[in-house]
C-alpha cells in the first residue's frame, strides 16, 4: 500500500499563490492516479484534480486556469500549483492515489496522506 506524505500549506493572502506536494512512497508509483481533494469546514470532500499515470490531467471547474496538477515519477511526487488563489478556496487539501484509472469520487482512492492547511485570506 502506497503512503503519502503532504507538505507546502499555509497562510496566503487572496490573489497569492502556494505549491503543494506530496511524496509517496513505494516502487510502483508511476502506475497510480494521483489526485487532490479539499474538505472544508463543515462541507464534504470535494475533487480538485487529478492526473493519470501517463500525465492526462483532470480538473474541477472551480480551480481550472488556477490550478496546475504535475508528477515527478523519479520523485516519487506529485505537485499542486496553486494561483490566483480566493477565500474559498481555503480548506485542507489531501493528497490520494489509486492504483487503477482517474475518477472524481473521493471513495475510490484507497490511500490517502495526513492532510495540510491551506487558508486563503482577503
Amino acid at each position: 500500500q502506497v503512503q503519502l506524505v503532504e507538505s507546502g500549506g499555509g497562510l496566503v493572502q487572496a490573489g497569492g499563490s502556494l505549491r503543494l506536494s506530496c511524496a509517496a512512497s513505494g516502487r510502483t508509483f508511476r502506475t497510480y492516479a494521483m489526485a487532490w481533494f479539499r474538505q472544508a469546514p463543515g462541507k464534504e470532500r470535494e475533487f480538485v484534480t487529478a492526473i493519470s499515470w501517463s500525465g492526462t490531467t483532470y480538473y474541477a471547474d472551480s480551480v481550472k486556469g488556477r490550478f496546475t496538477i504535475s508528477r515527478d515519477n523519479a520523485k516519487n511526487t506529485v505537485y499542486l500549483q496553486m494561483n490566483s488563489l480566493k477565500p474559498e478556496d481555503t480548506a485542507v487539501y489531501y493528497c490520494a492515489a489509486r492504483s487503477a484509472t482517474v475518477v472524481q469520487v473521493a471513495g475510490a482512492y484507497a490511500a490517502w496522506g495526513q492532510g495540510t492547511q491551506v487558508t486563503v485570506s482577503s
